[in-house]
């Protein structure tokens, strides 16, 4: 098995603590409101958001995936960083065993960078071209730059 390692930075004027909780603390409660069209509802299946919870994903009825599952590793609030696993989908993956997400908030001026690294431990035998690492990214990016533009409009949520 092999590991492909892709990485990806995104400035926002928003500040790094409203942008993680919008993106990794209250996603459960952000993403549906900001994006019906692409999540339809986000529910902890074990724990409470902490380390060793586990995060459905439930996607829009047009989405090609209905939903992810992920296990979050690591997350410390106080420097806006997480690391989360996705462990399951209705998606059979015949590339990829899971792939780990590292995701990093860092004050830049008044607003911040996003620093996030992918880790796709590809099955044996088996290549992963960046193309399709690439349409995940870009839909990641997207997502990104939806909640960014609801927190500019309500300067109140997630702050």
């Amino acid at each position: 098995m092999g590991v492909i390692t892709y990485s990806l930075e995104i400035t926002s004027s928003i500040a790094p603590s409203r942008m993680f909780k919008a993106l990794v603390l209250e996603s459960h409660n952000v993403l549906p409101r900001v994006v019906p069209e692409g999540i339809k509802s986000i529910e902890f299946i074990e724990g409470d958001g902490g380390v060793g919870s586990v995060k459905k994903t439930n996607f829009a009825e047009s989405s090609h995936i209905k939903y992810t599952k992920h296990k979050v590793e690591a997350l410390d609030a106080g420097s806006f960083y997480c690391k989360y696993t996705m462990i399951e989908s209705n998606i059979k993956f015949d590339k990829i065993d899971f792939v780990v997400d590292e995701v990093k908030f860092v004050a830049a001026g008044s607003g911040c960078v996003c620093k996030m690294t992918s880790e796709y431990h590809v099955k044996e035998g088996c290549e992963l071209k960046e193309e399709e690492i690439k349409k995940g990214k870009d839909k990641a990016m997207g997502l990104y730059k939806a909640v960014e533009e609801n927190l500019v409009a309500n300067p109140d949520v997630c702050a």
